[in-house]
């Protein structure tokens, strides 16, 4: 191409409809996701706010909630900033309309799936993956249609080099895609129940590798991109240094990846892999902060405007957020901090001050710059977005401190041992019971923020509304200039690297599997680490069906599954648990919030009809209990003839069920039911709860801790 042919002007327009339809869907689905979160947050501080209705109760609007927060509201939020930035940094319109079309009518698709089946029970229990099999299917599709845009546009763009906000996407588009594809591999039983591919210890790690860079690489990497896109832009001034945004980025996409097993300190993961993940979630503190500093540095010269510009304000606060969230995370990956803060409301606050303060002012903040550029208009009423702000911002403060504080004192409690060697608070309901007040503090705060985001939602509809009708306005810029193979022979490589997307993208997927597979594959490929010393039972058929009971009601979001060799924990729940101990869990149950006791050794220590009374009301065998009821569970009939197909694809992901167990499945289910509805009967329970949900989940609760099988 001659000099003359690259410096000719092309004309072109952005695809700036996507765009608006992205940072609409980011405002309904931001009001959608904060009320989840005040309902579940009152749910917890009064047990009666479940409404005794199964669709309605904490373990199953939870997930919906977290569900809700991440990928409709914050999903929503990068894809609308991804369009509109890149197609200015890239300086072309993307590559398809059609699959701009795909990609939003899809995404919302699948948000809607997830409204539905969530609070219907159909889950698979992971962590940030709740969704069954056909939902992750669609998410891949609907991925890849937004990945095959994303580089089509790449190649078509019209800016050499790629500025470092395409750095953080690229890397957001190849990491999510692997993480997705790896941890939600599982194998159905039907069109909406399936099983991991992965058990105990194994599906545990590979879970909390995707759990852990979820939050990395959906809640992190792409509100960068979208920092080092707009903060320049609000401020008026470059980034404060391109130096430090290439060790920002290269030292974060590489480190990041290693820190998943924070998460299972103290429980059953093999100490080599615990280790490796509190040693480079230490190390995370030097780039994230290194981000941090860049965003902030950026607004130097112009601080005095950041006392009246909304956008600003949001911008200071988000990165202030995000640099607090990078140093607590890290704090509690040290195993000694773990050891009191892990399963208590600690974690929650800390989660709550990153999403709420980094991912939630970060976009008010870009909701409040775009969208009166790109309706071109005036913003309706800037006074309202400081309202806005200091209303939010109030609100997260509550929120995290009155977490902080109930996690502390929750775990000071519950490790407190007397001088004779006793729990010195061994009913769990009693630390429970000193957190109520401040679990209304955390329900007021999180109202005060929707109260906020309601307040940006007017403001933005206010805006849209006062908009002139106006055509798209034709954008120029040279045509892109042939690569010259010489150039690369020169200094300033990573300038030159900017310039080949496809080696850029190569080198960004090596810097995450090199992590992932070092760490992952060694759990994976060998089967005798865990050093196996006793012989575990797969669970009998009945158990199974309660299992999936137990899952269905989202249990595991109060409850964990695994006693850690901590003194304190081993007095108050018994035996600590061993990797053979959830060796045929296909997923893990080892939880990551105790609002209720830790259940691994459950079984036998209460009769069945103590768990029936339970069940059916909480208050009746615990009068301070804040559980809700499930009444249901005595109503609802068990599916005795599902089983035989859950045990068949039980035994090809190696539980070792004779063909015998599996051909009388139905009838062993039916016979170990009747001979708990028998029992209950002599005790005044209708003969009728045979065939009910709720006989199923009392055989699978009093296995817990009998691997060897219920005595």
């Amino acid at each position: 191409m001659t000099s003359t042919e690259s410096n000719k002007l092309e004309t072109f327009y952005y695809d700036d409809g996507v765009v608006k339809k992205f940072l609409l869907a980011t405002v309904l689905w931001g009001v959608v996701a904060l009320l989840l979160g005040v309902v579940v947050a009152v749910q917890l501080s009064d047990w009666r706010f479940n409404f005794n209705t199964s669709w309605l109760t904490f373990g199953r609007l939870r997930p919906l909630h977290t569900n809700a927060a991440i990928f409709a509201f914050a999903g929503n939020a990068i894809f609308a900033g991804m369009y509109h930035s890149s197609q200015r940094l890239l300086k072309a319109r993307m590559f398809s309309d059609l699959l701009s079309q795909i990609h939003f009518w899809g995404w919302q698709l699948i948000i809607v799936a997830a409204a539905i089946t969530l609070p219907l029970g159909i889950t698979v229990s992971k962590e940030y993956a709740e969704l069954e099999w056909p939902i992750d299917l669609a998410i891949t599709f609907v991925w890849v249609v937004f990945a095959v845009n994303f580089v089509g546009t790449m190649i078509k763009r019209r800016e050499k080099h790629m500025y470092v906000a395409i750095w953080f996407y690229i890397a957001t588009i190849v990491t999510v895609a692997v993480l997705h594809v790896v941890n939600s591999i599982a194998l159905p039983v039907s069109f909406w129940k399936s099983y991991s591919v992965y058990a105990g210890v194994q599906d545990a790690l590979v879970q909390w590798w995707y759990g852990h860079n979820a939050v990395a690489f959906f809640l992190t990497t792409p509100f960068l991109g979208l920092m080092y896109y707009y903060v320049p832009k609000a401020a008026g001034q470059p980034v404060y240094s391109y130096r430090l945004s290439i060790i920002h980025f290269w030292s974060l996409v590489f480190i990041y990846i290693w820190a998943g097993p924070h998460h299972l300190l103290y429980t059953a993961l093999p100490e080599w892999a615990q280790t490796l993940g509190m040693v480079f979630s230490v190390m995370l503190i030097a780039p994230s902060w290194g981000g941090m500093i860049n965003g902030l540095l950026t607004i130097r010269g112009v601080w005095d405007r950041v006392r009246k510009d909304p956008i600003l304000k949001f911008f200071v606060a988000a990165l202030t957020f995000y640099g607090m969230a990078t140093f607590e995370g890290p704090l509690l990956s040290v195993k000694s901090i773990s050891a009191l803060g892990h399963y208590t409301d600690w974690i929650i606050g800390h989660v709550h001050g990153g999403t709420l303060g980094w991912n939630g002012f970060m976009i008010a903040a870009m909701l409040y710059y775009v969208v009166p550029k790109i309706w071109k208009t005036r913003l309706y009423s800037e006074r309202l977005a400081n309202i806005h702000f200091w209303v939010g911002f109030l609100g997260i403060l509550m929120y995290v401190v009155s977490m902080w504080i109930a996690g502390i004192t929750q775990g000071l409690m519950l490790r407190s041992i007397t001088p004779a060697g006793q729990l010195a608070y061994p009913d769990f309901i009693e630390t429970v019971v000193r957190l109520i007040p401040l679990y209304w503090v955390r329900a007021t705060g999180g109202t005060l923020y929707l109260v906020g985001f309601l307040i940006l939602g007017y403001n933005i509809l206010r805006t849209v509304a006062q908009a002139p009708k106006s055509a798209p306005e034709a954008q120029t810029a040279p045509a892109l200039a042939k690569l010259n193979p010489n150039d690369l022979l020169k200094g300033r490589p990573h300038r030159h690297l900017e310039a080949m997307p496809a080696v850029f993208t190569v080198l960004t997927l090596l810097a995450v599997l090199v992590g992932s597979i070092i760490e992952i594959m060694p759990t994976l490929m060998a089967h005798n680490y865990v050093g196996l010393t006793q012989k575990t039972l797969p669970y009998r058929p009945l158990e199974l069906l309660g299992r999936d009971i137990y899952v269905k009601e989202g249990c595991y979001t109060c409850h964990s599954q695994m006693v850690r060799p901590l003194p304190s924990e081993v007095l108050r729940y018994g035996k600590r648990t061993t990797a053979e101990d959830s060796m045929y869990d296909f997923p893990h149950q080892w939880g990551s919030k105790r609002t209720g006791p830790d259940l691994a050794n459950l079984g036998g220590k209460f009769p069945d009809l103590w768990h029936y009374r339970h069940m059916l009301d909480p208050r009746e065998m615990s009068p301070k209990s804040i559980m809700p009821a499930y009444p249901w569970l005595a109503i609802e009939k068990v599916d005795f003839k599902g089983v035989t197909k859950k045990m068949k694809v039980m035994k090809s992901l190696g539980v070792p069920y004779s063909e015998a167990e599996i051909q009388y499945g139905e009838s062993l289910a039916r016979d170990h039911a009747k001979q708990i509805a028998s029992q209950l009967a002599t005790q005044g329970v209708p003969a009728t709860v045979e065939d009910r949900e709720i006989v199923a989940l009392i055989a699978y609760l009093q296995r817990l801790g009998r691997a060897g099988g219920v005595q």
